[in-house]
């Protein structure tokens, strides 16, 4: 088996001509044949005992060709690329077998999409802004209301009417053009005004009346709704049962005693000042790093195969998927409550899907230019990590995940770091 020409055809594309040797082939032929013959059946002969030249005679040279093509085709491609020195990243295309006999051998040609090759512009001194992690009191208050709200409780009230923010407990049926339509009644639906769970302009309609009262709804369904009501005028017949308003706690030490571990509200406060300094912090590296990531993808040049962008994009997708089977839902159907079909809903993941594609570029250029490496110490310190964050045992994460993907992980993080390192905040 050898590769007999690679020839660049265009960019990141090349068409390979490679060949078995007869001998290799027609082995190939009785191995086929001996995986075979139990289940070929031949006038004469018990079923599993004619020999590999009567079946031949009998059906054909090429009987085992499919089955013998099967078995020498990985390692010869396999054994070509490596001879080329080509990192292909996609199933090959266009492959046909112009020769295919026990007499003759295999020639197999083929094309095949590569790794692309990047050249790398500005990398070092890049300037980005950094977000500002001060924590104000206003930042401490903001959390301080958000827990307040968490730790309300709903009491009715009859003394008025209902107002944003109030829960009303509501029955309703829809109507367009004096008809009722599907999926437009409730009843006892439990609605806080101002969540922006119905169509705009129900819930304003449902502040100012008070409990016992009925009263009509009209608003126009948008545009972009389920088709059959899309940008229709509909009227409402709604009845408030009860209105419960939220009732906050007082902030207060006793407040801080009930939703921490703290006894005063100033330590509370003090708690969450640090705890809210921690978070911008992260915030703003993460968004210095990616400032600096996007400008050294813009200074690259590349011409990256789309194939590269599907298959992340795929990869985006199934990732979702599976999230959404944890949840107990089907992609499919999740899918038909959105109204969507698989390309329009894997259009939203192909923007993201290609800066993804990108950065992984420009970093993998970056580990080759600078000679960033993984140490021992770092691979068994990334899989002590896993093992913990996943309680593994750590033998097992080895065996779960090849040393090549733990080392292209750290050297992936080691090269942003380095970009980090070398740019300049302003």
């Amino acid at each position: 088996m050898a590769l007999k020409s690679s020839n660049k055809v265009e960019t990141n594309v090349y068409e390979l001509e490679i060949t078995v040797d007869a001998e290799t082939f027609t082995e190939a032929c009785k191995k086929a044949y001996l995986k075979q013959r139990k289940s070929i059946q031949i006038p004469g002969f018990r079923k599993g005992k004619a020999t590999q030249g009567m079946i031949e005679k009998v059906y054909g040279e090429g009987v085992f060709y499919e089955e013998a093509l099967e078995i020498v085709y990985p390692e010869a491609v396999g054994a070509a690329f490596e001879e080329a020195g080509l990192n292909v990243i996609d199933q090959p295309s266009d492959v046909d077998f112009p020769v295919m006999s026990k007499a003759e051998g295999v020639v197999i040609t083929m094309k095949v999409t590569t790794y692309p090759e990047v050249k790398l512009g500005e990398y070092k001194g890049i300037k980005g802004k950094m977000l500002d992690t001060d924590a104000t009191d206003e930042d401490v208050e903001t959390e301080l209301k958000n827990m307040q709200d968490r730790n309300s409780r709903l009491v009715t009230v009859e003394d008025r009417e209902s107002a944003m923010g109030d829960t009303c407990d509501i029955n309703f049926e829809g109507f367009v053009d004096d008809v009722a339509f599907d999926g437009g009644k409730g009843e006892n639906y439990p609605l806080e005004l101002g969540s922006n769970s119905f169509i705009p302009g129900f819930e304003e309609q449902v502040a100012g009346h008070k409990a016992g009262e009925e009263f009509d709804v009209n608003v126009t369904f948008p545009e972009q709704y389920e088709p059959s009501l899309a940008g229709k005028d509909a009227v409402f017949k709604c009845k408030i049962n009860e209105i419960k308003a939220k009732e906050l706690p007082e902030l207060d030490d006793e407040f801080a005693k009930d939703v921490s571990e703290f006894d005063t509200l100033d330590e509370l406060k003090a708690d969450l000042k640090k705890q809210i300094a921690d978070r911008k912090a992260e915030n703003a590296k993460i968004d210095f790093e990616n400032q600096i990531l996007e400008q050294v993808c813009e200074n690259m040049e590349v011409e990256i195969p789309e194939c590269m962008f599907t298959q992340k994009c795929d990869e985006m997708v199934q990732d979702y998927a599976y999230r959404l089977q944890m949840q107990g839902l089907d992609l499919n159907t999740y899918l038909q409550y959105l109204d969507q079909t698989m390309d329009q809903f894997k259009e939203q993941f192909m923007e993201g899907a290609k800066q993804q594609v990108k950065s992984k570029l420009a970093l993998d250029a970056i580990v080759k230019a600078e000679n960033i490496e993984a140490s021992e110490e770092e691979i068994e310190a990334e899989i002590n990590k896993l093992a913990e964050q996943y309680n593994m045992e750590a033998d097992k994460i080895k065996a779960a995940v090849p040393a090549e993907q733990l080392s292209a992980d750290i050297t992936t993080r080691k090269a942003v770091d380095f970009i980090v390192d070398n740019a300049v905040k302003e």
